[in-house]
């Protein structure tokens, strides 16, 4: 047996070069709800072009270049057209009941797109590095950890979030629109349904392909392949097609019209919050959250894993937290990360926070307390005067001298680098500084822009521009009970999801939900040229099999 040959036959048999390049389609393409899948596929096309574009010139680049940041726009209103056409398209595919005749695959294919679509919009704002970047990545957090991710999948890493959105899932969406587009070439477009129930499922029998009913009364030996295009339109009205014309005119519509809205709209970009900034409008906040974090008696203190072995926000699922179960892998002791480890650094060259320091740890834990509370409670009515900070008189042991000198490292904005050091050459982790600036700082400018998690949040954006829309069945449940009370709401989310999101993936496959479609009716508007033709009798090629 010659081995290439029988390959070469087989691939003939299944994808026939005719159907892999028609020049001929069934007239139903003409239904408009077709032109979503093209627009999609035109803008992911742009989506990539640009997205290599602005990956070679730097994550930095579009934030201090005008053409850069034409790229960047041209990228953003792409990545919201995307998903518009590809929401529509889906919905569409889903009243056609696009999974029939053995196109289960097809349907499951294009799902995963819509998910692996999601991950790379998603690490895509986290790849920014402006403030949506800083605000997405910190309350993102919350939601991964709660179910043991975050501790894999750190947000608030800007390089594991940029090797992901342009390599790893760029990559997995090419290969799955590769595949699906592949899977419809070879088994063609679904047929609309038929007149009557009977009939579809008769219909449903002859073309489910391998695997058949017992019950099926055609003879295996007269069952077409699934691939045989033509036996699957007999009976149908045909029309010439020119696949690679109609393609590149939608590619060049959506061109054009992104340049239109990249040039006149431009995109969102509202510069990152830095610890220095914050220092220096607000310096009373700033001590306040960093002797909150030396008290240990800040959120991120107490939250819990990976961080420590807080349990402030461990969230469960029934009696089972995957959070603890995951544990502590990405450590912080933020007593020593925050305030500690850089007045040590200040404390090698000044004599004054070095006796400052030796007096504040060697205190007893039941001093320290005392000090820290007393000093906590004074801030409360302190003020500022040219940078610095006066508060009542009292017993505050060396804090004073200690959180003066901080401000002074945090207004220079030499903690903003303290931070960020990792030991190593490349320091693209900003977990540390975040982390510490998602106790005040950050929430306090996302409500300006109505971006808290009450406020529908991850579908805002910066400005007046639209956000992350797509993500509306995400964020609806955090607004209704009993999601919108319970501290497990992070966990409890995600897990409604991942069950919702299941049953969208494997819809083909559950017996009777799946003709859910039929039923709506919905079809007969997509389809109504067809079922129009139905009515009146009119003449189709080939023979009268419906079949």
């Amino acid at each position: 047996m010659n081995l290439t040959t029988s390959i070469r036959e087989r691939v003939r048999s299944l994808v026939p070069l005719e159907d892999i390049l028609p020049d001929r389609m069934p007239a139903f393409v003409r239904s408009p709800v077709y032109f979503f899948g093209v627009v999609c596929l035109s803008s992911l096309v742009i989506l990539i072009v640009s997205g290599i574009l602005l990956s070679a010139f730097g994550p930095q680049w579009w934030h201090d270049n005008a053409f850069g940041h034409f790229v960047n726009s041209l990228h953003f209103w792409c990545a919201e057209m995307f998903f518009f056409s590809m929401t529509l398209h889906l919905w569409a595919s889903f009243f056609m009941g696009a999974w029939r005749h053995g196109r289960q695959l097809t349907w499951v294919s294009g799902t995963i797109i819509f998910l692996a679509g999601i991950g790379t919009a998603f690490t895509g704002y986290l790849s920014q590095t402006n403030f949506d970047a800083q605000w997405i990545a910190v309350q993102g957090k919350d939601a991964l950890n709660s179910v043991g991710v975050g501790a894999f999948f750190n947000l608030m890493n800007f390089g594991q979030m940029y090797g992901f959105h342009i390599l790893i899932l760029p990559l997995l969406v090419i290969f799955l629109v590769a595949l699906h587009l592949l899977l419809v070439r070879i088994r063609g477009i679904v047929r609309p349904y038929a007149a009557t129930l009977a009939e579809e499922r008769e219909r449903e029998m002859v073309w489910s392909g391998r695997g058949r009913n017992k019950t099926q009364t055609t003879p295996a030996a007269v069952r077409p392949l699934p691939s045989d295009q033509v036996s699957y339109y007999r009976g149908l009205r045909m029309m010439p097609y020119d696949l690679l014309r109609e393609g590149l005119i939608a590619l060049l519509i959506v061109f054009v019209l992104m340049l239109v809205f990249a040039g006149f709209f431009s995109s969102p970009d509202d510069p990152p919050l830095t610890i220095q900034q914050y220092a220096q409008q607000n310096p009373v906040g700033f001590v306040i959250t960093a002797t909150n974090e030396l008290s240990n008696t800040s959120l991120i203190a107490n939250y819990g894993p990976p961080y420590n072995n807080g349990t402030g926000s461990v969230q469960f699922i029934g009696p089972i937290s995957l959070q603890q179960i995951v544990g502590v892998t990405i450590p912080l002791d933020v007593a020593h990360t925050y305030v500690l480890d850089p007045l040590a650094i200040v404390a090698q060259t000044n004599p004054q926070i070095a006796a400052a320091l030796q007096t504040f740890t060697q205190a007893a834990p039941k001093q320290q307390a005392a000090w820290e509370d007393a000093y906590t409670k004074a801030l409360s009515n302190a003020t500022t005067s040219n940078g610095q900070i006066a508060v009542s008189q009292g017993d505050y042991g060396p804090l004073p001298v200690m959180m003066d000198q901080l401000l002074a490292i945090g207004t220079s904005g030499a903690l903003d680098g303290l931070l960020l050091r990792t030991g190593g050459f490349y320091q693209n982790d900003f977990t540390k500084p975040l982390l510490f600036l998602s106790e005040d700082a950050l929430p306090a400018k996302a409500s300006q822009w109505n971006l808290l998690g009450s406020q529908w949040g991850v579908m805002n954006e910066t400005g007046n521009y639209p956000g992350a829309a797509w993500l509306w069945l995400y964020t609806f449940w955090y607004q209704v009970p009993p999601y919108n009370t319970s501290p497990n709401a992070d966990a409890l989310v995600l897990v409604t999801m991942g069950i919702l999101t299941t049953i969208m993936v494997v819809f083909p496959y559950l017996p009777y939900v799946n003709r859910l479609p039929y039923y709506l009716g919905a079809h007969r508007l997509i389809w109504r040229e067809y079922y129009r033709d139905v009515r009146v009798g009119r003449q189709v090629e080939g023979t009268s099999s419906t079949l």
